[in-house]
């Protein structure tokens, strides 16, 4: 966000006065809420072993690049 207003208005401003300036005209952060999953959800995922599973190592090649 503070890299736009440098751009765009060609000012430098620290993150807490941008914080306390944008409180002041009313704006508030976004909190992101997590809501508890459906139930039987995780049952569900559990089902499906297959859908994760450990990457194969990969070989090193000998051969200089």
């Amino acid at each position: 966000m503070d890299r736009r207003i440098v751009w765009e208005f060609r000012i430098t401003i620290a993150k807490q006065t941008l914080s306390r300036e944008l409180r002041a005209l009313g704006y508030r952060k976004l909190r992101l809420r997590h809501h508890p999953p459906a139930q039987g959800a995780i049952e569900n995922f559990k089902k499906f072993p297959g859908a994760w599973r450990k990457s194969r190592a990969r070989r090193r090649s000998t051969a200089t690049r």
